[in-house]
Parts: structure tokens; C-alpha cells; sequence
């Protein structure tokens, strides 16, 4: 049996209402797979557009723009990428990606805005203080948080995106890194952990956390030591991959993750018998690719785990990539590399921005392909 064109929508829809019932949700996943739900539909409003010249219809609703909806990640993902072509140097990048052992799983969910905090400041100070020590520059490094497996588990993991050297101290020189490696991997994974640990230990003592449910027994100080033992005792896994080469593949790259969600509608092959069926690629057998079906309930108890926090950013940028200073340390770098802006700038208009990316005109009518579509009426949400 073939692809059955279904949507989480469509999934959500049937099921999120029996989901709730019996159970107390955050009001920021209320709120997100409402808007998913609604998301270009006449719940939300929409246009009325007319051709000038053959006199036919299209009607269009709007979209619901929230970051977890697979639907609305296209346009916010082209203008992101956009607008970071004009950031990217003629150096190499490396991809590092730095995980978390399991047993952090349920401290991570309980106090999600607090953890996913401390997991990038950890591996930020990692990177940019490891980097001033072994080649005597201070880097910068883009970040974006994941919290999913292929197959929808909780995993919680940073892809970050780090130029190959950095700017030395007095401003005056780019430092090149070795082009096989940016920084020992052993040396990060160990850095890493005592770092993240050093930061737990303080959350803990400064009583941000949350203990429930589960994880009660770790507000007793003796059992949150014993955690934290056993986190010291393993090996934390930090792992490169190959450099990118030049900005153009850093950039084919940063397509493919930066407004990823947790599973694209693409993904999703039959929703019948209150079951729901998807294919996923198996990292630990060769990335192969697989089918998994799960009962509704467990499919959406699964989607929701990845709902971040209201106002939380899960793209973020430290050392001469910060926010603050990256357009004053972009520009002494290029200065110092000798290289004018890499690529240009970006479409105003969301129509022409289309066109620049699809090839496809939507100001043109579809039926005769000669005509104008207009904007004749416009309606809000009731």
C-alpha cells in the first residue's frame, strides 16, 4: 500500500483531543498543535485571489508560522539561510555535534528551558576556550538544538556549524585550524563534561531545577551526588564530522537542519486503525531506512516531547558569531582574509522570493498563464 498523502495535521486533528483529556499540557504545546491544526485553514483566514484576465478563482488560507508546524518552515528557512550567506568567511567549517548521556533524559524534559540553557553554554565554552588554547584565537560557532531521533525518541543533541581558526587576539590575523580537524575529539568530549557537570552542580545549588514525578528522588542532595557520579563515570560522546569544504556546501548543510522539526509530513505513509506508520532512517544499522508503526497516542505522546519552550531559541550564535559583534567581526575578517561579501542579499517581496527559488511566478495566473492573479477580498480568523 502506497503513501496515503498524510499530514500531522490530520493526525493531531483525530487524536490530540482524546490525548489531552486525562492529562495536564503545558499551554505552549496547547497552543502549538493548535496552530498546526489550524495551519492553512479557514480557521486562520485567507485571501481571495482573481485572474485580470480569464477570470478565475484561488483561494488561499493562511499559514499558522509556528516553528514546529511542518508546513511553515520553508520560506522561514530560505530568508534564515539568506541571511546568513552574507556572514559566511572563505574558510573551512567543521560539523561537531555534542550529545548527552540518557540518564539526563527526564532532567531535561522536567526543566526543559534551564537544560537546553546549560547544553549550550557547556559545549560553547568548550569549543571557543579549547580553540583559544590550541591555536591562540577566539572562534565562533553556530549552534541548533535537536531534541529527536529518527523514529520521534528523545534525544537531545547540538549540530554546530564552527569556521576552521578564528581571529587572534589583537584583531590583526586569521589563525587556520589543521584542515583534517578542528579540535581533539577526546579532549572535547572530556572538556564537555566536566564542563556541563560544573553547571549542573550549580543549577542544583541554586534551586532552578525542578524535581517530579520520576526524577522526585533527586531533590534529596545524597541521590543527586549519586547521579552526578555516575554522569562523571561515562563516556560522553562528542563526534565530527569531515570539514565542509567551501561556504557553499556549509550552506547546503545549514538547509537540511536548521528549521528541521521533529518528523516532515513526507515521512508520514499510512494513519488507519487509530495506527500511524512512517519511515526512518536507522543510524546504528548502516542508515538504513525503516518502518515504524506506532498507535496514534503514542505517536502524538512522542511529537509533543519536542514542543520547546515559549520564546526559547534553538538557533544560537557565541564568540565572533554572537550576535552582538558579528557583524563588526565579520567584517575585520573579511578585511583581514582580503574577500568581499560571498553572496548577495536577499528578496523583499515573499512573491519574488518564490520565484527566486522555485522558478514558479504565483502572481501569474495557473489556468491560463497569462493573467494576473489579484487580491479581490480578504477574511480574518472568527
Amino acid at each position: 500500500m502506497g503513501r496515503q498523502n498524510i499530514e500531522v495535521a490530520d493526525i493531531m486533528r483525530k487524536g490530540f483531543y482524546n490525548f489531552q483529556k486525562n492529562r495536564k499540557l503545558p499551554v505552549n504545546k496547547i497552543k502549538a498543535v493548535d496552530a498546526i491544526i489550524k495551519c492553512r485553514t479557514a480557521a486562520l483566514g485567507g485571501h481571495t485571489d482573481a485572474c485580470d484576465e480569464c477570470g478565475s478563482i484561488r483561494i488561499s488560507y493562511n499559514s499558522c508560522r509556528n516553528r514546529h508546524c511542518p508546513k511553515c518552515q520553508f520560506l522561514a528557512k530560505e530568508k534564515w539561510l539568506h541571511k546568513r550567506m552574507k556572514e559566511l568567511l572563505p574558510v573551512q567549517y567543521f560539523h561537531v555535534v555534542f550529545t548527552v548521556p540518557n540518564e539526563l533524559n527526564l532532567l531535561m524534559l522536567n526543566n526543559p528551558k534551564e537544560m537546553y540553557k546549560l547544553f549550550f553554554k557547556a559545549a560553547s565554552q568548550t569549543v571557543i576556550d579549547l580553540a583559544n588554547d590550541k591555536f591562540k584565537a577566539t572562534t565562533g560557532m553556530l549552534a541548533i538544538l535537536h531534541t529527536w531521533g529518527q523514529n520521534l525518541s528523545y534525544h537531545p543533541h547540538l549540530h554546530c556549524v564552527i569556521p576552521g581558526g578564528g581571529l587572534s587576539d589583537n584583531k590583526q590575523k586569521w589563525v587556520h585550524s589543521k584542515k583534517k580537524y578542528l579540535l581533539p575529539v577526546k579532549i572535547m568530549s572530556a572538556v564537555f563534561k566536566g564542563k556541563f557537570l560544573e553547571l549542573l552542580k550549580k543549577a542544583y545549588k541554586s534551586d532552578s531545577l525542578k524535581f517530579t514525578g520520576e526524577i522526585s528522588n533527586y531533590s534529596y542532595p545524597n541521590r543527586f551526588k549519586a547521579l552526578l557520579e555516575s554522569l562523571y563515570s561515562k563516556s560522553w560522546v562528542v563526534y565530527t564530522k569531515k570539514p565542509f569544504g567551501g561556504p557553499e556546501k556549509v550552506l547546503k548543510y545549514l538547509g537540511r537542519y536548521t528549521h528541521r522539526i521533529a518528523i516532515a509530513n513526507k515521512r508520514i505513509l499510512r494513519h488507519e486503525n487509530d495506527k500511524v506508520t512512517f519511515i526512518w532512517k536507522d543510524y546504528k544499522d548502516s542508515n538504513k531506512k525503516k518502518i515504524m508503526t506506532l498507535n496514534s497516542e503514542e505517536f502524538i505522546r512522542r511529537f509533543m516531547l519536542h514542543i520547546l519552550p515559549s520564546g526559547f531559541f534553538k538557533i544560537r550564535y557565541f564568540g565572533i558569531l554572537s550576535n552582538r559583534i558579528r557583524k563588526e567581526m565579520t567584517d575585520i575578517c573579511r578585511k583581514i582574509l582580503n574577500v568581499k561579501e560571498i553572496f548577495g542579499g536577499i528578496a523583499k517581496d515573499w512573491k519574488d522570493f518564490m520565484l527566486e527559488l522555485t522558478g514558479v511566478d504565483v502572481r501569474i495566473c495557473p489556468c491560463c498563464g497569462k493573467g494576473n492573479m489579484i487580491t479581490v477580498s480578504r477574511t480574518h480568523p472568527p
